[in-house]
């Protein structure tokens, strides 16, 4: 097979090999890899960093490992819709958020659209748009693009409801985060979020799981279709960016932040992986897909 050229980075979530950041940075080198998001760092939330520790403490780091960043995996946006105290308090960090892009050289930074109550979607849209607005305004006044990741128990959960936000909050600062386990999550068909979302989707988040359970497993072995997805949207439409690794294949330090339910059901007792191991066996199914596919 030909191999086609195209300008596709991999990167991952590294507080899935290890809570400690040397340790992210050494597995993520030996493995030939040169790109992270970073969510969690050393104990620490990136949004918990202010600019000027971040740029003490971990730019450095970074730096000298010759570490590049795809993305900061914030947590803004995943606070209850009538949280107005969180609410306030998040806009001040995307301030600071927006800092450490810059220094990063990373242009996105990965937002949600607020938990919403069953049933009450309607009853908040509005307030939900209006805030994801002043969001994407003040990325747009830094130059940074958010990206809006459809995760579990949000407004922005199902495919219907992403697109909806894309076309209200109407800006070149907010887009897609596309994660097909989530979507499988919801309930959501991943091939027709992705036909819905595909010309607002500028980063994918490698993540596959089953229907029947919700359960994690390696990509391009659950009902994500990533293999088909991938295809189209890189050898037909050009995709050019990132690819982050999201394995959630084994527990990791971090996790219960990340999910609302109960953790031993979404990620189940055989799951005996470490964070490292699982890490890595995402990363070489991603590269077996992408081989099978015929990118370089």
């Amino acid at each position: 097979m030909k191999k086609i050229n195209s300008e596709i980075f991999i990167s991952g979530f590294s507080d899935e090999i290890s809570a400690e950041l040397d340790k992210q940075i050494k597995v993520v080198k030996e493995n030939s890899m040169s790109y992270i998001s970073l969510r969690n760092i050393d104990g620490k939330n990136i949004g918990e960093y202010s600019f000027e520790e971040f740029k003490e403490k971990i730019f450095p780091k970074l730096k000298k490992n010759n570490i590049k960043v795809s993305s900061l995996g914030s947590p803004i946006g995943k606070i209850f819709i009538d949280d107005e105290r969180s609410y306030e308090n998040q806009l001040k960090i995307l301030k600071e958020l927006c800092r450490i892009a810059k220094l990063t050289k990373t242009e996105y930074i990965r937002i949600f659209s607020f938990y919403i109550k069953n049933g009450e979607h309607k009853k908040y849209k509005e307030n939900v748009i209006k805030k994801l607005k002043k969001f994407a305004q003040i990325a747009e006044n830094e130059g940074i693009i958010l990206i809006h990741e459809n995760e579990k128990d949000i407004y922005g959960d199902t495919f219907q409801r992403c697109k909806e936000i894309i076309i209200e909050v109407n800006s070149p600062s907010f887009k897609i985060a596309f994660d097909f386990a989530n979507f499988i999550q919801c309930g959501e068909d991943t091939l027709k979020a992705y036909e819905l979302l595909k010309d607002d989707i500028v980063y994918i988040h490698i993540k596959d799981a089953n229907y029947e359970d919700g359960q994690n497993v390696v990509c391009g072995t659950g009902e994500g279709k990533i293999k088909e997805i991938l295809s189209d949207i890189i050898l037909k439409r050009s995709y050019k960016g990132f690819l982050t690794l999201e394995p959630h294949l084994a527990q990791f330090e971090g996790l219960k932040n990340l999910e609302l339910g109960n953790i031993d059901e979404i990620i189940k007792n055989e799951k005996k992986l470490t964070g490292e191991e699982g890490y890595i066996l995402q990363y070489r199914a991603l590269i077996k897909i992408l081989n099978e596919l015929g990118v370089d």
